[in-house]
């Protein structure tokens, strides 16, 4: 039980500690003072102020939306665990219970942005769905290839030490970390794939879809945008670990290392892709979990890649 809280809130300090690393890191690489570590809290109890504001032509699905895309991502979150820590919940075949709760969660949040009749939120919904249906099976062959190395399909039992797979699988454990460092690029709406600081509506994603949402309703999206983040951060740690030394002691402070100074760095250094590129970039990744797959299946199969 205790192990299990500390899983908790090692998970939440994750998802609260990675927004200060990126603000940190972007502003160290452009030779700026930059904000405070914790202003995105700063900014949230600004929100959690303020009520809420509908227009005249939204329904029961856009005011139903918030609470239900912050749920989805809780929910998802409680599934995956800090190291070797047992998460809340554990059952056989959680993970495709998580990547769904995040799909759930997504469909809702397409669904509002279609409800208020807005052409610009139409337009962030219609790209949100396609790189949700072209990351997915990125994700699921990720996760499908580590239940393959350990024979197992729970999180909690796939990061188990006692499960892992040997060093000779190393290669493959590292290159689905790339994968997942590159997922939460997609997932987080992040440069290159998008840009959560610009204001031009047509070459907006995510933030487009919650131009209509303010007060409370906005603090319940960014809390679960910082928890997908965390949830996609850590099982890239997890990952990197599983290679050389799976604690909780390491993969916290890796996930928060690991994507905060990389998309930190990513943000700094490179532009946000043009729209027609990241079709492309979405499916590099899903090509990428395919090839890992095979290499899995390939070693499993005491098979020789010489």
């Amino acid at each position: 039980m205790m192990m299990t809280a500390l899983n908790t809130l090692l998970l939440l300090l994750v998802a609260l500690a990675i927004p200060g690393v990126i603000n940190r890191t972007r502003a160290l690489l452009a030779g700026r003072r930059g904000i405070r570590f914790l202003q995105h809290l700063y900014d949230m109890r600004l929100h959690l102020r303020k009520g809420a504001v509908y227009s005249s032509v939204t329904t029961a699905v856009f005011r139903a939306m918030p609470s239900l895309y912050l749920g989805t991502a809780v929910v998802a979150a409680l599934m995956v665990p800090v190291g070797d820590l047992r998460p809340v919940l554990s059952f056989d075949g959680d993970f495709v219970c998580m990547a769904y709760l995040l799909a759930l969660g997504r469909f809702a949040l397409v669904l509002a942005a279609l409800d208020t009749g807005s052409a610009f939120e139409g337009m962030g919904a219609s790209r949100e769905a396609l790189y949700g249906a072209l990351v997915e099976p990125a994700l699921m062959l990720a996760l499908g290839t580590l239940a393959l190395l350990t024979g197992c399909t729970s999180l909690s039992r796939i990061f188990d030490p006692a499960a892992l797979p040997g060093t000779q699988h190393a290669i493959v454990l590292l290159l689905l970390t790339y994968l997942l460092v590159k997922i939460v690029f997609t997932e987080s709406g992040r440069v290159p794939v998008d840009d959560p600081r610009t204001h031009l509506e047509l070459t907006m994603i995510h933030e487009v879809m919650c131009l209509d949402c303010c007060g409370v309703d906005l603090a319940m999206i960014k809390m679960a945008g910082w928890l997908k983040t965390a949830i996609f951060s850590l099982l890239a740690a997890d990952t990197l670990a599983a290679a050389f030394c799976l604690r909780w002691w390491i993969a916290a402070p890796l996930a928060v290392v690991l994507t905060g100074l990389t998309v930190g760095a990513v943000e700094s250094t490179q532009a946000r892709n043009k729209l027609s590129r990241n079709t492309i970039f979405i499916l590099t990744i899903a090509a990428l979990a395919a090839l890992a797959f095979f290499t899995a299946y390939l070693l499993q199969l005491n098979i020789g890649l010489a």
